[in-house]
C-alpha cells in the first residue's frame, strides 16, 4: 500500500474566501473515491490547530506506486486539480512511501 499525503498553504485571501476554497478543495478531492477507481481512501483536512504551517492535508491511500500515478493522471483527479486547488495554492509538499 502506498500513502500520498499533501499539504498545501493558500494564497493570501480573505478567511471567510479561504474557508469556501478549502471546502470546495475538500470536496472535490474526496468526491473522487468512486469516480477514480485507483482510490482505496480519501481524505481532506481543512480544520487544524494553530500550531499548523500548512492550511490544509490531503491524506490519501493507493495499492500501489502504479495505482498513485494513474490517479495522479486520471482526467477527473486533474480536473479538480486544475479547477479546485492549483488556482488558490501558494506552496505544496508531498510525501509518498510505502505502508
Amino acid at each position: 500500500m502506498v500513502k500520498h499525503i499533501i499539504i498545501w498553504t493558500l494564497k493570501e485571501m480573505p478567511e471567510d474566501e479561504k474557508a469556501k476554497v478549502k471546502e470546495g478543495i475538500k470536496s472535490g478531492l474526496e468526491g473522487l473515491k468512486g469516480l477514480v477507481p485507483q482510490i482505496k481512501d480519501i481524505k481532506v483536512v481543512i480544520d487544524h490547530l494553530p500550531s499548523s504551517t500548512g492550511d490544509l492535508m490531503l491524506d490519501s491511500t493507493f495499492e500501489s506506486a502504479e495505482d498513485l500515478a494513474g490517479y495522479s493522471k486520471h482526467p477527473a483527479h486533474v480536473a479538480v486539480a486544475n479547477e479546485k486547488v492549483r488556482p488558490y495554492t501558494a506552496n505544496r509538499a508531498c510525501l509518498d512511501f510505502e505502508i
